[in-house]
């Protein structure tokens, strides 16, 4: 039976719609950003996020800080995915976790191939990522003519890629580790768990007050302070109901959706897609960096997706929904290939302390996201043109 929207659980489908609807701020944020950095006023406007407030950036308060209120509300949906959604039925979830594996996988190892030892080698992690919010949104450019289950593979794949591209930034782009305060963070955590799963604590405060621990630990350990909002996620009570208003994980979800959608992410935009465009762009994305970053987003991800579930369902381990057929797997493929937001905040890292290697990196996602964001969109609307379900 084909999935249908009724079906899908009331957090996913706000998940979905706030998701989307975030995709077109993005953009207008990424315009009015790129004008102002190439204005009269650019250089203030890219000072401005350097100011310094409490001994961080602007920029930095919004990458460590914001987006790992971000990061939570991805962990959270990834805990609710496992839990009671798509990802819950082990089969089921075979599809979008081989999507995801070789949609993360294809794309780092085109990187690598064309930057092993150099400086830009540090780039690998860059086109791994998929964009929840902008894929989210091409979706819905196409509206009721698209299967559900598309939408669902979708998401599920991009929420696992994120998850892949969170271990990436823990294990490759940790700063000078510090041991004690990565200890302290553990320790924290554990409380936080004990709360959980001993005293069924079931208050939001106590878990909030112990992720701000958490974060400043993690920030202090050299580990990527985002990650604290992962490791939050899956400390907060779940109920295994999607309509338990009382559930803190639930009240959680549904409070973070807005916010993250029409704040944090605009402006995540706003203080990183300043770009300055200069005389020598073309050949920044000519160079072996852009040029791995460009094919690991439009070709290296379609291709890892497809083969990777190729092989998944050649081999028995799990088959298309009924409603889907191996062009829709492409094109959520290509629609991977827009990486944007998860891969600008890796380039920050990978190539942190190199404002010229940033810029040229982002030049880069620019294009593959605009051109995989296209592609996508018009080869899903050939697909779905006629509201079938084409399993050729």
């Amino acid at each position: 039976m084909p999935i249908i929207e009724k079906n899908l659980s009331r957090s996913f489908q706000e998940f979905f719609n706030s998701e989307k609807s975030s995709g077109i701020l993005l953009i207008l944020c990424t315009l009015v950003s790129l004008l102002l950095a190439n204005s009269l006023i650019g250089t203030h406007y890219l000072q401005f996020w350097q100011t310094r407030i409490a001994g961080l950036s602007i920029g930095q308060w919004i990458n460590d800080a914001l987006m790992a209120v971000f990061f939570l509300l991805i962990g959270l949906e990834l805990e609710r995915e496992l839990y009671v959604g798509e990802l819950s039925n082990f089969r089921k979830a075979l599809l979008p976790m081989f999507a995801a594996l070789g949609g993360v996988l294809a794309p780092a190892l085109i990187h690598y191939s064309l930057n092993a030892g150099t400086p830009a080698e540090a780039g690998f992690g860059i086109p791994m990522a998929t964009d929840i919010a902008f894929a989210l949104g091409v979706l819905a450019l196409l509206g009721s003519r698209v299967p559900w289950s598309l939408k669902v593979l979708v998401v599920a794949y991009a929420v696992i890629d994120d998850l892949c591209a969170i271990i990436v930034i823990a294990v490759f782009y940790t700063a000078e580790l510090s041991t004690a305060y990565l200890l302290a963070a553990l320790a924290v955590w554990g409380v936080l768990l004990v709360f959980n799963r001993m005293f069924r604590v079931m208050a939001l405060l106590p878990y909030l007050i112990g992720g701000t621990l958490m974060w400043v630990l993690m920030l202090k350990s050299g580990v990527h302070a985002t990650i604290a909002g992962v490791m939050l996620a899956f400390a907060i009570p779940f109920s295994h109901r999607d309509d338990d208003a009382a559930s803190p994980s639930h009240r959680l979800e549904h409070m973070l959706h807005k916010p993250v959608a029409f704040i944090i992410l605009p402006v995540f935009a706003l203080a990183n897609t300043g770009v300055v465009i200069g005389a020598d762009w073309l050949q920044s994305l000519s160079s072996a960096n852009g040029l791995g970053i460009v094919a690991g987003l439009l070709l290296g991800k379609p291709a890892g997706v497809v083969l990777f579930c190729l092989v998944a369902v050649a081999t028995g381990l799990c088959r298309l929904p009924d409603d889907l057929g191996w062009r829709h797997v492409l094109g959520a493929g290509i629609l991977g290939g827009i990486g944007f937001t998860m891969s600008i905040f890796i380039t920050n890292l990978a190539f942190a302390g190199d404002p010229a290697a940033i810029n040229a990196s982002k030049m880069a996602i620019f294009l593959a996201s605009l051109t995989a964001g296209t592609v996508g969109f018009l080869w899903l609307k050939w697909v779905c043109r006629s509201g079938s379900a084409d399993k050729a």
